[in-house]
């Protein structure tokens, strides 16, 4: 999926890949495109992220605070420099951003919407995953009640969405969208299909690590935060400019979860827990931080 489809008009989003309210398209796949020859190569990247990593952490033996959140201007993230915010912020009134906003639709959130595996009449493509976890402030307390919002992409690697035509095949029986409310313990439980790498054109022969969005929203619209999880052990990590752009280790390996045997279904399923922390030193990297490394000042 290009990284630059969507940006939230209320929230300074600048990493999203926000596709969830897109319409499901035709199944027609396209054709192989032309690879461009102008196009930088990994290794060209490769060389500024391992730079920028270089600098970070002499910076950190110097002193430095540590940056738990992701650079709004990573230079290897090519399009992040037309992506972060670059004019001051304004208040918004959540009323009338509501008038604007999507809507959930007429009927509570359904305990089956967090299954993503029954949503059509087959069984889709892929090895079924169950992702679960807990929402938590900073101070380790569960936060119940919360809309939490998955989007992904399929087995293969492939967004049902008419801007992403790479050529991989569609799974009529995966829209890979889904939805629940978190318990009185904080929990959250998804059942879907463990997504693919896919191609997104930031440089030659670029491939994004597999991973899941998730949005979570508090009491009003301009609440929303929007992160990613990834898998453990990916050998992509070390490639990727939006992963690399949390130049922090430890703020890194907070986006990727851990494989949980015991909450594996035998013969159906495994499964992997991954907590959300919305605040604090230890919070999880997401992607609306319109004010970087400042905003970590006003915690």
């Amino acid at each position: 999926m290009p990284e630059e489809i969507n940006r939230e008009t209320f929230n300074a989003d600048p990493l999203t890949e926000d596709v969830s309210d897109a319409a499901p398209q035709t199944l027609a796949q396209p054709a192989v495109p032309a690879l461009d020859a102008a196009a930088e190569s990994q290794q060209i990247l490769s060389g500024e992220m391992q730079a920028l990593g270089a600098a970070y952490a002499q910076a950190r033996a110097n002193g430095a605070a540590a940056e738990i959140q992701p650079r709004l201007d990573y230079p290897p993230y090519r399009s992040s420099i037309l992506r972060h915010p670059t004019k001051s912020l304004h208040h918004a009134d959540p009323e009338t951003i509501e008038l604007y906003s999507p809507a959930f639709g007429h009927m509570d959130v359904h305990a089956l919407e967090s299954d993503l595996t029954i949503q059509h009449n087959g069984e889709p493509l892929g090895e079924r995953i169950i992702v679960s976890g807990r929402v938590l402030d900073g101070d380790g307390r569960p936060v119940a009640g919360q809309l939490v919002e998955i989007w992904q992409a399929n087995s293969s690697g492939r967004y049902i969405h008419k801007r992403d035509q790479h050529p991989a095949p569609l799974d009529p029986n995966f829209t890979g969208v889904g939805r629940c409310i978190t318990g009185a313990d904080g929990s959250y439980s998804f059942t879907t299909i463990k997504p693919g790498a896919y191609p997104w054109k930031n440089h030659l022969n670029a491939w994004r690590p597999a991973h899941i969005h998730f949005s979570l929203f508090g009491h009003e619209f301009t609440q929303r935060i929007v992160t990613q999880m990834y898998f453990p052990g990916d050998p992509l990590f070390a490639l990727d400019p939006i992963y690399q752009s949390i130049v922090d280790q430890d703020a890194r390996d907070r986006l990727v979860a851990t494989y949980n045997h015991d909450q594996t279904k035998p013969e159906w399923a495994l499964a992997y827990n991954w907590d959300i922390v919305l605040t604090g030193s230890k919070r999880t990297w997401t992607e609306n931080e319109a004010l970087g490394a400042e905003g970590d000042q006003h915690e």
